[in-house]
């Protein structure tokens, strides 16, 4: 006998409630991307963690620390709802008591063992939810790529920032990386 098999496609809705009935071990780290659930490693280096938290005191300072979002979802699609480890959103934290933003300025992923799937999957995701900054901290080259201007296939613009190098208004990659 022939057995078809399906992929089911999760949609955000149906994720939130399993998040909420506690379907998932409180120890794992599940985002869903593109409706599929992507497990992402949970353990983070030192480097990777003190350069989430020296980035978002540089953000903070710029921006005003209620705008600085650490890891928390982002409802970018109906079917995709990433942990980016850094989003600059609008409003204040009692804005998103009932739901997850559906929006940034900036979303920071900061990378090493992720660098793959942040350069091409989350880079088309945040591309395609009109995020019009995104910046990857690359742990392992020592650089930051910012990437602007999104289109439905990715980003149309990618500028390469070394050690050295201003990001932005007297940001620097070594300001990020220390």
């Amino acid at each position: 006998m022939a057995t078809n098999l399906y992929r089911h496609l999760w949609t955000r809705t149906e994720y939130d409630r399993a998040v909420e009935a506690g379907v998932f071990e409180p120890s794992s780290k599940i985002e869903l991307i593109d409706g599929d659930l992507v497990e992402i490693e949970v353990t983070q280096s030192p480097r990777h963690a003190s350069t989430i938290s020296r980035l978002t005191a540089l953000l903070g300072a710029r921006y005003g620390i209620t705008h600085v979002r650490v890891q928390l979802p982002l409802a970018v699609s109906p079917t995709s709802e990433p942990e980016p480890d850094l989003a600059i959103v609008p409003g204040n934290p009692e804005d998103y008591r009932e739901a997850h933003p559906t929006i940034a300025s900036l979303v920071v992923e900061v990378s090493d063992t992720s660098l793959r799937i942040d350069q091409t999957t989350k880079a088309m995701l945040y591309a395609r939810a009109g995020i019009p900054t995104y910046w990857i901290v690359d742990l392992i080259n020592n650089i930051v790529e910012v990437c602007t201007h999104p289109h439905l296939g990715g980003y149309l613009d990618l500028k390469t920032h070394c050690l050295d190098q201003e990001i932005v208004d007297g940001l620097s990659v070594d300001d990020i990386l220390g």
